[in-house]
């Protein structure tokens, strides 16, 4: 995405290229409304009106942009990414009204991660005009934060470890003028317990942390973000395989997710009280490394019984949910790329969702239809909880079978949020496997909209 330039523009009249979108069966229809030489440019080019099909069309001394899309009637935050990536750089408008939905794929699909390479064969930007512009000014700042989610996921973790989480924590501070409280070294073990456990073995310059931010009056509702923040994880003892460590820059997903939201909400002005905390670690192999069957003390109280190593996130969040919880938010939602269970029931598309309360959930679910960034609701079976008992502990880390890997470990979660307390888990991804228009291989934002908007409805003022 273009740094430098805006790419969705009040349209004030400016000189822009056309663009008509077309879906398959309106397309015979308007292609009789084109000239000879103008039909025969879409035959060359076999667009028919299909999902995703771009084409360019002669038109006197200039030409038009065609793009099929399912329905024009309705169209999706993606319809038009295929375009941004493909056409020309340039100014363009739609033809036959405003892209409404569509400014969002629009500018994901300039979207290029350049830390390390420059792209120096990349065309200018794409501008795309509308005269809706009071809304111009949040769909920049949406396609930014997915853009900052993709960016930090996509950074290695040599890069990207809790010490750099602590800088973009920091930046956002600055940024709407918050305060970061940082919680490391001998006062992390005392108040994080299980945060220091699992982060000691790495190197120094990868220290673990637990950062706190707070915005807004102290008069509003409280809502409180939590993300994991798992710079990279090893597995531990439990060490994972070579492929199954190669992407796990990406295990610091969810504190990606939680930042961005942070910025969102700030940005928008929602009239809360934000509490986002982030808890910052590599789950790194040495000779102090926390072992099986080692069991942690917790922030909350609670003694846990390690079952694996590699159920790490869950025990850096334990303690991050139990300083949320002791500000008594009246909603509280956390991201974690947490369990390959989730994937395994709901692919890389949908993160999984759980939640205490049917109307948070249904509200969650509703925005993310709404705003093309869909979620699905697992539950929180109690009857399952059983399989987290433990021998010598108030509990284990991991049950010891196959069974509904991301429900048991959202139950863990759950001894660790104080009762009553409307909580949200987002059990998501933060990877895509291959690429789909607006959306590269790589770090990807899945969630973060749904979230969004289900926070500005319920707590935002018009």
């Amino acid at each position: 995405m273009s740094k430098s330039t805006d790419l969705i523009q009040a349209d004030r009249g400016q000189d822009a290229i056309s663009i008509h979108l077309v879906d398959k069966n309106g397309f015979d229809a308007w292609a009789k409304t084109l000239g000879a030489g103008q039909r025969a440019a879409l035959a060359a080019q076999k667009f028919d009106g299909s999902g995703y099909q771009t084409a360019i069309v002669p038109d006197g001394d200039g030409w038009f942009a065609v793009g099929g899309v399912a329905n024009t009637e309705k169209l999706s935050s993606w319809c038009m990414a295929k375009l941004a990536e493909v056409l020309p750089a340039g100014t363009y408008r739609r033809a036959e009204g405003q892209p409404g939905p569509a400014v969002h794929g629009w500018q994901l699909g300039q979207y290029k991660f350049t830390r390390y390479r420059d792209d120096k064969d990349a065309e200018g930007p794409r501008i795309l005009l509308t005269q809706e512009a009071k809304g111009v000014d949040m769909a920049l700042a949406e396609a930014r934060a997915v853009c900052l989610v993709r960016d930090l996921v996509n950074t290695p973790a040599e890069d990207m470890g809790p010490a750099a989480l602590e800088t973009e924590v920091e930046k956002l501070a600055k940024k709407f003028n918050a305060k970061v409280s940082v919680t490391k070294g001998d006062q992390l073990e005392q108040e994080f317990p299980m945060v220091h456990a699992v982060g000691r073995a790495a190197a120094r310059h990868h220290a673990p942390r637990h950062m706190h931010l707070t915005w807004g009056k102290e008069s509003d509702p409280v809502v409180a973000i939590v993300g994991k923040g798992v710079c990279f994880d090893s597995g531990g003892l439990d060490v994972k395989s070579s492929s199954g460590m190669l992407n796990m820059k990406k295990d610091m997903g969810g504190a990606a997710h939680a930042i961005a939201l942070a910025g969102l909400i700030m940005e928008a002005g929602i009239p809360i009280r934000l509490h986002l905390l982030v808890p910052a670690v590599e789950n790194a192999i040495s000779g102090n490394a926390f072992r099986p069957g080692d069991v942690l003390q917790s922030r909350k109280g609670l003694t846990v019984e390690i079952g694996n190593t590699d159920a790490e996130g869950r025990l850096i969040l334990g303690d991050a949910l139990t300083r949320a919880s002791e500000e008594n938010p009246e909603f509280m939602i956390d991201f974690a790329t947490l369990t390959g269970a989730a994937r395994v029931a709901l692919g890389p598309d949908l993160p999984a969702l759980m939640a205490r309360k049917d109307a948070s959930a249904q509200a969650l679910i509703d925005a993310g239809k709404a705003h093309d960034d869909e979620c699905w609701r697992l539950p929180l079976p109690e009857a399952y909880g059983e399989w987290l008992k433990s021998d010598i502990a108030d509990t284990n880390n991991a049950h010891g079978n196959a069974f509904a890997g991301a429900s048991v470990a959202g139950l863990f979660l759950d001894k660790f949020v104080a009762e009553g307390i409307d909580w949200a888990h987002f059990d998501t991804f933060a990877w895509r496997p291959a690429a789909k228009p607006g959306r590269p291989k790589g770090g990807e934002a899945l969630g973060l909209r749904a979230a969004f908007h289900m926070l500005r409805e319920r707590f935002g003022k018009e």
